[in-house]
């Protein structure tokens, strides 16, 4: 009887980990989709990945968390992008963190219209519920020089 336990106890732990493993690789393919839009500037398609209205936390955007609809998240980059044309983002890490959050290290880069060029190191939290983002919290060195 331990014996049967034992094994129905093992069993069940090990579909656990092959559903989160599933789970992480969905979300890690939903992330990089993610990145593809932004660097294809398609930002109509990028913040359909996102629910309805979700959580930010950003400096860009102030202290605290604040919520942004589709229809922000498209404004925001599309006057992003007027200001950089050639903005892009290159992941250099992907992390997943429990079944619904992947961590990404990535670089963003753009030069605007008078040439002059920036080059940024950011990380962002994604929390994924449903194959949709509903919360991004990005930190990055916004100091002031």
């Amino acid at each position: 009887m331990k014996n049967l336990l034992l094994i129905s106890t093992l069993l069940l732990a090990l579909s656990s980990c092959q559903n989160q493993a599933a789970t992480n690789a969905e979300n890690e393919q939903l992330v990089r989709q993610f990145f593809r839009h932004f660097n294809n500037h398609n930002w109509d398609k990028m913040a359909d990945m996102y629910t309805e209205n979700a959580e930010f936390k950003d400096p860009t955007l102030g202290k605290g968390i604040v919520k942004q609809s589709r229809g922000e998240i498209i404004k925001k980059y599309a006057e992003l992008h007027q200001i950089f044309p050639n903005l892009n983002d290159e992941v250099t890490n992907l992390y997943s963190s429990g079944k619904n959050h992947i961590v990404v290290e990535f670089v963003s880069r753009g030069t605007a219209q008078d040439s002059s060029k920036f080059e940024l190191p950011i990380c962002t939290i994604f929390t994924i519920e449903g194959g949709f983002i509903t919360k991004d919290f990005t930190y990055f060195d916004d100091f002031k020089e």
